[in-house]
């Protein structure tokens, strides 16, 4: 399974503007995202501080995790990266070497 840091950004443009409907919002959200860690489904979520963006590490296969960041669409867009361990990249170190 393949271990991706995923950027996420809010789509400021359907955000709600009354901040009682926008502090409902965030909550649904961050029940979701609570659930996602329970799980382990993701392993780390954060926001940057004064920011509607952050990342999120997830390991999952490539449709698990496409699915699984469509229950946010159009409300988030992201950017996946896949990301590989300090072994990985040893391994490919030594295969340099010969």
């Amino acid at each position: 399974m393949a271990k991706y840091l995923v950027l996420w950004e809010l789509n400021n443009s359907l955000a709600p503007v009354d901040p009682k409907e926008r502090g409902a919002a965030w909550l649904a959200m961050m029940e979701m995202i609570k659930q996602d860690l329970a799980e382990g489904r993701d392993s780390d979520w954060g926001c940057f501080v004064g920011e509607t963006k952050g990342y999120t590490i997830t390991e999952q296969d490539d449709v698990t995790m496409m699915k699984n960041l469509q229950r946010f669409f159009p409300f988030v867009t992201f950017k996946a990266m896949p990301v590989v361990t300090v072994d990985q990249i040893v391994e490919v170190a030594k295969s340099l070497t010969g």
